[in-house]
């Protein structure tokens, strides 16, 4: 941890004390890999974790905007399973602050999201790739995970009860149909269904080496349907259907990226990136459309378009 502070404190000495979200992101999700990789050692794993949620409330807190457009860009390095928790997080934070929790229970939040999938870390990306289905014992170690997953935190200290209750029904669903114990509706604790319903986004939204993304607004509309009217207003109003970070065609005709969510005084934001007529748009040129007018949204492959970060959001999304 030690080591990705002063990465990051160089980083800012070299531009001009401006933090970086993505720089800032990327060490959170490096530190967790390093936590997670050796927990059973560690002597203080909650102030740990702690800490290393609190830096996810910091980059929500810095730009919100640039650390969505990180998850939509796939631009928060790491293993698929610590960074996957890591975006969890990040969602669960933006919507936990939209229902005027306490800074408390927000860093709770986080900290459970980064957490939830400990005791299965290292089995998460075979079991979720293999082309066959998973065998009877595949399904009980995952339906399992919560459970040794609390038991593995409560070993290294961790004691606080709304997160371990959230680690232990992040995979409960309202119509009882979740594990480990089949809760139904409000016997589950609030945060573990904020923190289920963003685990979900973010598992949907990412590509993996065996199937496209969905594209955010149907994976909000598919999520939203399935929890309360309160949950299913916040995460749309919180993330909309087109979030940071989403490739969009213009009404138009010219294809670009989704840069600012709608503001009080304002549209939504998007910089071109390529003309309808499909030249590309020079670097230090990229137009803006405020409130612009979005016919679709685009998959990766459909816009065949590299650009770095910084481009659109500037220093703070440098790497």
């Amino acid at each position: 941890m030690d080591q990705q502070l002063r990465t990051l404190q160089d980083h800012e000495s070299k531009t001009g004390g401006v933090p970086s979200v993505l720089r800032l992101l990327n060490c959170c999700s490096a530190s967790l890999e390093h936590l997670l990789g050796d927990l059973r050692n560690q002597s203080d794993a909650e102030a740990a974790l702690r800490a290393i949620a609190a830096q996810v409330l910091q980059a929500i807190a810095l730009d919100t905007d640039i650390a969505l457009a990180a998850i939509l860009l796939n631009r928060i390095g790491g293993t698929y399973p610590v960074r996957h928790c890591v975006e969890t997080a990040l969602v669960a934070t933006l919507v936990a602050r939209a229902t005027d929790q306490t800074p408390e229970h927000t860093l709770i939040i986080a900290a459970a999201a980064l957490t939830m999938n400990v005791a299965m870390l290292a089995q998460h990306d075979s079991f979720q790739s293999q082309g066959a289905a998973l065998t009877r014992a595949e399904h009980d170690a995952i339906e399992r995970h919560p459970k040794n997953g609390v038991d593995l935190l409560r070993g290294v200290g961790v004691h606080n009860q709304a997160w371990i209750a959230i680690v232990m029904q992040h995979h409960e669903m309202e119509d009882g149909s979740g594990y480990p114990e089949g809760k139904i509706g409000a016997d589950i604790a609030p945060g573990a269904r904020l923190v289920a319903l963003a685990d979900r986004y973010c598992a949907l939204i990412s590509a993996r080496n065996y199937r496209r993304s969905m594209l955010p607004e149907l994976a909000l509309r598919t999520l939203i349907a399935a929890t309360s009217p309160e949950l299913a207003g916040h995460f749309s109003a919180e993330l909309g259907p087109y979030p940071p970070g989403t490739l969009v065609r213009l009404s138009n005709g010219d294809i670009g990226v989704v840069a600012r969510r709608a503001g009080q005084q304002r549209g939504i934001v998007v910089h071109v990136l390529r003309g309808a007529d499909g030249s590309a748009v020079a670097d230090d040129d990229l137009p803006l459309r405020d409130g612009a007018q979005i016919a679709e949204a685009l998959h990766e492959d459909q816009v065949l378009l590299h650009f770095r970060m910084q481009q659109i959001w500037g220093a703070q999304a440098m790497l």
